[in-house]
């Protein structure tokens, strides 16, 4: 096993291992990517106080995200096709999680299914649904993610419309990937992905094929998620959702302190503060540079999370002190996903938990819910620049 000693590891050997097409999926953003590059750079731009003298023993990472005791401030995210980074991924990443100690989130464009990974997982996980214009096929996804205690369900705002992503276009994105010549190439050198693929009958959309009304196969699949993704949600279908649920409910994509007091006031058990990872509105600010608006914004009215641009435990640290009461990383786990499997998944999160805890020591804290601005030395304007 090669030695892990970060993220970008785990990306070096993902970007080896797993077909071009998977690897740009996960590793890109929309039209210009400038949102996509400034969720990461604009972490960078924040330094912490680092503090001496102080007692570091007896250390915790320990917190809650909605009730649920975790082992780090930290969940994974929801991210469609996750079972094409590695075969079987979808079960792979929720068995990992679950034995760590954090939330997993499985994706309604996952290839394995609801039931899939219920049957795998060692514990319950959470449920991230977009919202259909088939309202028959929403309630019974709902109902499905019910039938498999899922423990939450994450209901993400910010996909209405797609947005553009030049690499998915022109690779040919698809699940299972087309045999072209170019494709075939690539694949010819990524025979640990092939021979894990060749070993799992689970290669398309588990929670659409079969269940959609008019989707028996791939072939029918691309035409109807093209036509399907609702884009007239709004706050009234929200709270109509939430009362369908009956459970805990999270809101996902929230970047404006408006909207952050609408999904308080429409019962939301938590918010993500998230730009879909740079992958829907390129020009949008970063989320960790919109975070304070938004902790002002709701105080403690709705538990806040952050997503987007999360690439190691100092990241989290940052999060956690600028307000967030807990991370979700994405990017991260799946580079260890398609580097190495469950085994890759785990190896992210220890890393993650590794440079949260030396760093939290370092900075004078014992107990992540201790910190705050006074463990950050923020460049003048950062929050103030955009008005």
């Amino acid at each position: 096993m090669p030695v892990i000693t970060c993220i970008d590891d785990l990306k070096r050997l993902h970007k080896a291992r797993t077909p071009k097409m998977f690897y740009d999926y996960a590793e890109s953003g929309s039209w210009t990517e400038q949102t996509f590059r400034e969720n990461t750079t604009d972490f960078a731009q924040i330094r912490l106080r680092q503090k001496v003298a102080v007692d570091m023993t007896n250390r915790s990472t320990r917190t809650t995200m909605i009730g649920q005791d975790i082992a780090m401030p930290v969940a994974l995210a929801p991210v469609g096709l996750t079972g094409m980074q590695h075969a079987d991924g979808e079960i792979l990443a929720a068995r990992a999680a679950a034995r760590f100690g954090v939330p997993f989130t499985l994706s309604t464009m996952s290839i394995c299914s609801i039931e899939d990974v219920a049957a795998h997982s060692p514990a319950p996980f959470w449920f991230q649904l977009y919202v259909m214009r088939d309202e028959d096929f929403v309630r019974r996804l709902i109902e499905r993610a019910k039938a498999a205690n899922c423990s939450a369900l994450v209901l993400t705002l910010d996909l209405q419309i797609l947005g553009q992503r030049h690499k998915d276009l022109k690779n040919g994105l698809s699940a299972p990937p087309k045999l072209t010549p170019a494709t075939i190439a690539d694949l010819a050198t990524r025979w640990r992905w092939g021979l894990g693929m060749l070993g799992t009958k689970r290669r398309f959309f588990g929670n659409i094929v079969g269940h959609a009304k008019g989707v028996a196969d791939a072939s029918s699949l691309s035409s109807w998620t093209a036509e399907q993704f609702d884009p007239q949600l709004d706050w009234g279908k929200i709270a109509k959702l939430k009362e369908m649920w009956g459970g805990k409910l999270i809101l996902k994509g929230i970047l404006d302190a408006d909207d952050a007091r609408k999904a308080a006031e429409v019962g939301a058990d938590a918010i993500v503060v998230s730009n879909h990872g740079g992958r829907q509105l390129d020009g949008a600010l970063s989320s960790i540079r919109m975070l304070p608006q938004i902790v002002d914004a709701v105080g403690d009215r709705v538990e806040i999370h952050l997503d987007s641009g999360i690439r190691s435990g100092q990241d989290v640290l940052k999060a956690l002190a600028l307000g967030a009461r807990s991370t979700y990383i994405g990017r991260a786990f799946l580079h260890g996903l398609g580097a190495m499997g469950e085994a890759g998944v785990t190896a992210a999160l220890e890393v993650i938990r590794k440079e949260l805890d030396v760093s939290m020591a370092l900075c004078g804290e014992r107990d992540a819910h201790n910190l705050g601005r006074h463990n950050l030395l923020i460049p003048e304007g950062f929050f103030t620049r955009y008005s």
